[in-house]
């Protein structure tokens, strides 16, 4: 039986340039290939697939499990296409696999208010110019966030152009390059972007990237992480908070003031309604909180 580690080049590149995968993606999928490889010598047939099933069952988690095996599913199905195989050997292969439902993290909105006002407050400190000018960007950055509920990676990938406070939108490239179209209309949100984007007009211009570090470069996740980091401990805040928690609290938030769950899966960039689906479980969490210290029936006694 032929092997068929020989097409994994170019099904990467099929992927990359076919379907504008990004480098993340390519890497996973590389390294799933592989160690697929390395676990059936590169047969792939259906008692081969059988039997990695079960390897993978006995060692990974479920989701893990689930992003292998539609790896292989991808792999399969560009095989198929390019008729390098003739018949599909997932065929009559049930998989039933259940991920546990991790509910995502938020913040709560009187911590973003500490996290926002302690960052605010910087500026009436004595500063440098060139201090003032990083908490400029520390803001713009954080209101970013919250006001668009943007992956942060999509934040630091974002470019001058992206960017037209005119008319109040931000273009963000997700996952895929699914582009789509943010409206900022909060005026304290644009005022902080404006004062900023004032601020590093030269560095953006230079660079073509929106947000920039130090370097006058692009800014980078990590320090996106490092500036939340900072801002969390400084209101003495001693949960982790992360720049993705300010998405889920976006959505989350949204859900809560009954904002369709189709708007805000338009807005996070998900594909599937599926996705988005995960912060109603948040939202009734908090729906059942309300209803046990603010319902008006807890103020009506029948027995005296």
């Amino acid at each position: 039986m032929e092997k068929i580690n020989a097409y994994y080049d170019l099904f990467l590149l099929y992927c990359r340039n076919n379907k504008n995968l990004n480098d993340k993606t390519l890497k996973a999928y590389k390294i799933d290939l592989l160690q697929y490889q390395i676990f059936s010598d590169a047969i792939l047939d259906k008692q081969h697939l059988l039997l990695y099933i079960e390897y993978l069952n006995k060692t990974f988690a479920p989701k893990t499990v689930k992003r292998k095996i539609a790896t292989l599913k991808a792999f399969t199905r560009f095989l198929l296409m390019e008729d390098i195989i003739e018949a599909n050997p997932f065929d009559r292969i049930r998989l039933n696999l259940k991920e546990p439902k991790i509910l995502p993290k938020t913040i709560p909105l009187n911590i973003i208010n500490e996290i926002l006002k302690m960052a605010y407050n910087q500026l009436n400190n004595d500063l440098t110019v060139f201090q003032h000018k990083v908490i400029l960007r520390d803001i713009a950055v954080l209101e970013f966030l919250f006001a668009t509920g943007a992956r942060v990676s999509e934040a630091c990938s974002l470019s001058t152009y992206d960017v037209d406070l005119n008319n109040h939108t931000v273009k963000i490239f997700g996952k895929g390059s699914k582009e789509r179209i943010i409206q900022i209309e909060n005026n304290d949100v644009l005022n902080a972007l404006k004062l900023y984007r004032s601020a590093f007009k030269e560095d953006i211009e230079n660079s073509g990237y929106f947000f920039i570090n130090k370097l006058h470069k692009r800014l980078s996740e990590q320090s996106v992480r490092e500036i939340v980091r900072k801002y969390t401990k400084m209101i003495n805040y001693n949960k982790n908070v992360t720049p993705h928690m300010f998405r889920h609290s976006f959505a989350t938030l949204l859900l809560e003031e009954d904002v369709d769950i189709r708007y805000i899966q338009s807005m996070l960039g998900h594909s599937s309604i599926t996705t988005t689906q995960i912060y109603t479980h948040v939202a009734s969490a908090k729906q059942k909180q309300i209803l046990i210290a603010k319902h008006p029936r807890n103020k009506i006694k029948i027995k005296n």
